[in-house]
Protein backbone atom coordinates (compact mmCIF):
# COMPACT_ATOMS: atom_id res chain seq x y z
CA UNK A 1 0.00 0.00 0.00
CA UNK A 2 1.32 3.45 -0.91
CA UNK A 3 2.16 5.21 2.41
CA UNK A 4 1.04 8.56 0.97
CA UNK A 5 -2.35 7.06 0.17
CA UNK A 6 -2.65 5.82 3.75
CA UNK A 7 -1.82 9.30 5.07
CA UNK A 8 -4.40 10.88 2.79
CA UNK A 9 -7.10 8.42 3.84
CA UNK A 10 -6.32 8.95 7.54
CA UNK A 11 -6.32 12.76 7.35
CA UNK A 12 -9.62 12.94 5.43
CA UNK A 13 -11.28 9.94 7.06
CA UNK A 14 -14.30 11.96 8.18
CA UNK A 15 -15.28 13.36 4.77
CA UNK A 16 -17.90 11.56 2.63
CA UNK A 17 -16.34 9.37 -0.05
CA UNK A 18 -19.47 8.71 -2.12
CA UNK A 19 -19.07 11.94 -4.09
CA UNK A 20 -16.09 13.88 -5.38
CA UNK A 21 -14.93 16.40 -7.93
CA UNK A 22 -12.13 15.11 -10.14
CA UNK A 23 -9.74 17.39 -12.03
CA UNK A 24 -8.03 15.53 -14.86
CA UNK A 25 -6.56 15.78 -18.34
CA UNK A 26 -8.71 12.80 -19.37
CA UNK A 27 -11.98 13.49 -21.11
CA UNK A 28 -14.47 12.26 -23.67
CA UNK A 29 -16.94 9.39 -23.92
CA UNK A 30 -14.29 6.70 -23.41
CA UNK A 31 -13.20 8.25 -20.12
CA UNK A 32 -16.77 8.64 -18.89
CA UNK A 33 -17.64 5.08 -19.88
CA UNK A 34 -14.69 3.87 -17.80
CA UNK A 35 -15.72 6.02 -14.83
CA UNK A 36 -19.48 5.49 -14.76
CA UNK A 37 -19.52 1.97 -13.36
CA UNK A 38 -21.36 0.33 -10.45
CA UNK A 39 -24.08 2.99 -10.38
CA UNK A 40 -21.79 6.04 -10.42
CA UNK A 41 -23.41 9.15 -11.87
CA UNK A 42 -22.05 12.33 -13.45
CA UNK A 43 -23.53 15.55 -12.02
CA UNK A 44 -21.59 17.95 -14.26
CA UNK A 45 -18.43 18.40 -16.29
CA UNK A 46 -16.50 21.47 -17.42
CA UNK A 47 -13.20 22.42 -18.99
CA UNK A 48 -10.58 24.78 -17.51
CA UNK A 49 -9.39 26.61 -20.60
CA UNK A 50 -5.98 27.70 -19.33
CA UNK A 51 -4.46 24.22 -19.10
CA UNK A 52 -7.12 22.11 -20.84
CA UNK A 53 -7.99 20.47 -17.52
CA UNK A 54 -11.44 18.91 -17.15
CA UNK A 55 -13.49 18.95 -13.95
CA UNK A 56 -16.18 16.34 -13.24
CA UNK A 57 -18.43 15.92 -10.23
CA UNK A 58 -19.30 12.27 -9.61
CA UNK A 59 -21.76 10.86 -7.08
CA UNK A 60 -22.65 7.35 -5.88
CA UNK A 61 -18.95 6.43 -5.98
CA UNK A 62 -18.32 2.87 -4.72
CA UNK A 63 -15.54 2.32 -2.13
CA UNK A 64 -13.21 0.57 -4.55
CA UNK A 65 -13.46 3.45 -7.02
CA UNK A 66 -12.70 6.21 -4.49
CA UNK A 67 -9.66 4.15 -3.42
CA UNK A 68 -8.55 4.10 -7.05
CA UNK A 69 -9.10 7.86 -7.39
CA UNK A 70 -7.20 8.68 -4.21
CA UNK A 71 -4.27 6.58 -5.40
CA UNK A 72 -4.33 8.44 -8.73
CA UNK A 73 -4.35 11.69 -6.72
CA UNK A 74 -1.17 10.89 -4.76
CA UNK A 75 0.43 9.73 -8.01
CA UNK A 76 -0.50 13.15 -9.49
CA UNK A 77 -2.48 11.80 -12.44
CA UNK A 78 -5.59 13.67 -11.23
CA UNK A 79 -6.79 15.87 -8.38
CA UNK A 80 -9.52 14.69 -6.03
CA UNK A 81 -11.66 17.33 -4.32
CA UNK A 82 -14.00 16.16 -1.56
CA UNK A 83 -17.21 17.62 -0.18
CA UNK A 84 -18.05 18.02 3.49
CA UNK A 85 -20.65 16.08 5.46
CA UNK A 86 -24.11 17.64 5.77
CA UNK A 87 -24.37 18.07 9.55
CA UNK A 88 -20.96 17.80 11.22
CA UNK A 89 -17.30 17.33 10.32
CA UNK A 90 -13.96 16.58 11.92
CA UNK A 91 -12.22 18.91 9.46
CA UNK A 92 -12.56 22.59 8.68
CA UNK A 93 -10.63 24.72 6.26
CA UNK A 94 -10.03 28.29 5.13
CA UNK A 95 -9.43 29.13 1.48
CA UNK A 96 -7.69 32.51 1.19
CA UNK A 97 -7.43 33.91 -2.33
CA UNK A 98 -6.21 37.27 -3.52
CA UNK A 99 -9.32 39.01 -4.81
CA UNK A 100 -7.60 40.03 -8.05
CA UNK A 101 -6.10 37.65 -10.56
CA UNK A 102 -2.61 39.12 -10.55
CA UNK A 103 0.79 37.53 -10.92
CA UNK A 104 2.36 36.57 -7.63
CA UNK A 105 -0.90 37.08 -5.74
CA UNK A 106 -0.01 34.40 -3.19
CA UNK A 107 2.96 36.52 -2.08
CA UNK A 108 1.25 39.92 -2.03
CA UNK A 109 1.81 41.90 1.21
CA UNK A 110 -1.84 41.53 2.21
CA UNK A 111 -1.78 37.77 1.65
CA UNK A 112 1.51 37.28 3.47
CA UNK A 113 0.23 39.22 6.47
CA UNK A 114 -3.21 37.58 6.48
CA UNK A 115 -2.03 33.97 6.27
CA UNK A 116 0.66 34.53 8.92
CA UNK A 117 -1.73 36.25 11.31
CA UNK A 118 -4.53 33.73 10.81
CA UNK A 119 -2.06 30.92 11.49
CA UNK A 120 -1.04 32.66 14.73
CA UNK A 121 -4.66 33.29 15.80
CA UNK A 122 -5.57 29.63 15.29
CA UNK A 123 -2.38 28.32 16.88
CA UNK A 124 -2.88 30.50 19.95
CA UNK A 125 -6.27 28.83 20.52
CA UNK A 126 -4.71 25.37 20.22
CA UNK A 127 -5.92 24.82 16.64
CA UNK A 128 -2.62 24.80 14.74
CA UNK A 129 -3.47 24.68 11.00
CA UNK A 130 -1.76 22.93 8.12
CA UNK A 131 -1.05 25.75 5.65
CA UNK A 132 -0.85 24.74 1.99
CA UNK A 133 -0.07 26.93 -1.03
CA UNK A 134 -2.83 26.88 -3.65
CA UNK A 135 -3.02 29.02 -6.77
CA UNK A 136 -3.74 32.61 -5.74
CA UNK A 137 -3.41 32.00 -2.03
CA UNK A 138 -3.49 29.34 0.66
CA UNK A 139 -5.62 26.65 2.24
CA UNK A 140 -5.49 26.29 6.02
CA UNK A 141 -6.69 22.89 7.27
CA UNK A 142 -7.57 22.04 10.88
CA UNK A 143 -8.34 18.47 11.90
CA UNK A 144 -10.47 17.53 14.92
CA UNK A 145 -10.52 14.34 16.97
CA UNK A 146 -14.33 14.18 16.67
CA UNK A 147 -16.99 15.76 14.43
CA UNK A 148 -18.40 19.17 15.35
CA UNK A 149 -21.64 20.72 14.05
CA UNK A 150 -21.09 22.65 10.84
CA UNK A 151 -22.68 25.85 12.17
CA UNK A 152 -20.28 25.87 15.12
CA UNK A 153 -17.30 25.35 12.82
CA UNK A 154 -18.54 28.12 10.52
CA UNK A 155 -18.97 30.62 13.38
CA UNK A 156 -15.51 29.81 14.70
CA UNK A 157 -13.99 30.40 11.26
CA UNK A 158 -15.93 33.65 10.76
CA UNK A 159 -14.61 35.06 14.03
CA UNK A 160 -11.02 34.02 13.35
CA UNK A 161 -11.20 35.61 9.89
CA UNK A 162 -12.81 38.77 11.29
CA UNK A 163 -9.84 39.19 13.63
CA UNK A 164 -7.48 38.75 10.68
CA UNK A 165 -9.21 41.25 8.38
CA UNK A 166 -9.61 43.78 11.20
CA UNK A 167 -5.86 43.57 11.87
CA UNK A 168 -5.18 44.16 8.16
CA UNK A 169 -7.37 47.26 8.33
CA UNK A 170 -5.62 48.49 11.48
CA UNK A 171 -2.26 48.07 9.78
CA UNK A 172 -3.41 50.33 6.93
CA UNK A 173 -3.57 47.46 4.44
CA UNK A 174 -6.52 46.83 2.12
CA UNK A 175 -8.47 43.97 3.67
CA UNK A 176 -10.63 43.87 0.54
CA UNK A 177 -7.68 42.30 -1.31
CA UNK A 178 -8.31 39.02 0.54
CA UNK A 179 -11.22 36.81 -0.51
CA UNK A 180 -11.87 34.23 2.25
CA UNK A 181 -14.07 31.17 1.92
CA UNK A 182 -14.93 28.63 4.59
CA UNK A 183 -15.33 24.86 4.52
CA UNK A 184 -17.82 23.62 5.58
CA UNK A 185 -20.15 26.50 4.74
CA UNK A 186 -23.77 25.61 5.67
CA UNK A 187 -25.08 28.05 3.03
CA UNK A 188 -23.63 26.10 0.10
CA UNK A 189 -23.11 22.72 1.71
CA UNK A 190 -23.13 20.45 -1.33
CA UNK A 191 -21.92 22.94 -3.91
CA UNK A 192 -18.29 23.56 -2.93
CA UNK A 193 -15.43 21.11 -2.52
CA UNK A 194 -11.78 21.53 -1.58
CA UNK A 195 -8.72 19.94 -3.18
CA UNK A 196 -7.01 17.40 -1.00
CA UNK A 197 -3.39 17.77 0.03
CA UNK A 198 -1.00 16.47 -2.62
CA UNK A 199 -2.84 18.09 -5.51
CA UNK A 200 -1.31 19.83 -8.51
CA UNK A 201 -3.08 23.13 -9.16
CA UNK A 202 -5.03 22.97 -12.47
CA UNK A 203 -4.07 26.51 -13.51
CA UNK A 204 -0.46 26.82 -12.33
CA UNK A 205 0.65 23.19 -12.36
CA UNK A 206 2.26 23.73 -8.94
CA UNK A 207 2.31 21.06 -6.23
CA UNK A 208 0.44 21.97 -3.03
CA UNK A 209 3.51 22.72 -0.92
CA UNK A 210 3.23 23.24 2.84
CA UNK A 211 4.00 26.72 4.14
CA UNK A 212 5.91 26.81 7.42
CA UNK A 213 6.73 30.08 9.27
CA UNK A 214 10.21 29.93 7.73
CA UNK A 215 8.92 29.44 4.19
CA UNK A 216 7.59 26.92 1.65
CA UNK A 217 8.80 23.32 1.88
CA UNK A 218 9.68 21.17 -1.11
CA UNK A 219 7.42 18.31 -2.13
CA UNK A 220 8.90 15.52 -0.01
CA UNK A 221 9.29 17.76 3.04
CA UNK A 222 5.66 18.81 2.54
CA UNK A 223 4.53 15.18 2.75
CA UNK A 224 6.57 14.79 5.95
CA UNK A 225 4.94 17.92 7.40
CA UNK A 226 1.52 16.54 6.41
CA UNK A 227 2.24 13.30 8.30
CA UNK A 228 3.52 15.20 11.32
CA UNK A 229 0.47 17.45 11.38
CA UNK A 230 -1.84 14.42 11.35
CA UNK A 231 0.11 12.84 14.20
CA UNK A 232 0.70 15.87 16.43
CA UNK A 233 -1.91 18.53 15.65
CA UNK A 234 -5.26 16.75 15.61
CA UNK A 235 -7.40 18.94 17.91
CA UNK A 236 -9.09 17.36 20.93
CA UNK A 237 -12.73 18.05 21.80
CA UNK A 238 -11.67 19.90 24.95
CA UNK A 239 -9.19 22.08 23.08
CA UNK A 240 -11.75 23.05 20.45
CA UNK A 241 -14.35 23.87 23.11
CA UNK A 242 -11.82 26.18 24.77
CA UNK A 243 -10.91 27.67 21.37
CA UNK A 244 -14.57 28.53 20.70
CA UNK A 245 -14.78 30.27 24.08
CA UNK A 246 -11.63 32.26 23.29
CA UNK A 247 -13.17 33.33 19.97
CA UNK A 248 -16.46 34.42 21.60
CA UNK A 249 -18.33 37.55 20.39
CA UNK A 250 -17.23 39.49 23.47
CA UNK A 251 -13.87 39.98 21.72
CA UNK A 252 -15.24 43.20 20.21
CA UNK A 253 -14.96 42.30 16.54
CA UNK A 254 -18.67 42.53 15.81
CA UNK A 255 -19.26 38.88 15.00
CA UNK A 256 -22.29 37.38 16.75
Amino acid sequence: MDPKLELLKAFYDGLPKDRAKVETLDHGFEYLEKMLTDGMTLEYGERVLLRKVYKYKFSNIPPWKIEELLLAHVQKSCNVCLYFADKSNNLFGFNLDNRHDIKGAATSPEMEFAVSLLRDILTNTGCTPLVVASGKGYHLWCRLAAPVANEQLYQFMLRAMAKTLYALHQKGMDHNQINPRFYPDPRVQDKISLRLFGSVHPNTGAFSRVLMPEGLLDEEASWSAFEQHLRLNTISEETFTDACKAMAPADGYGIT
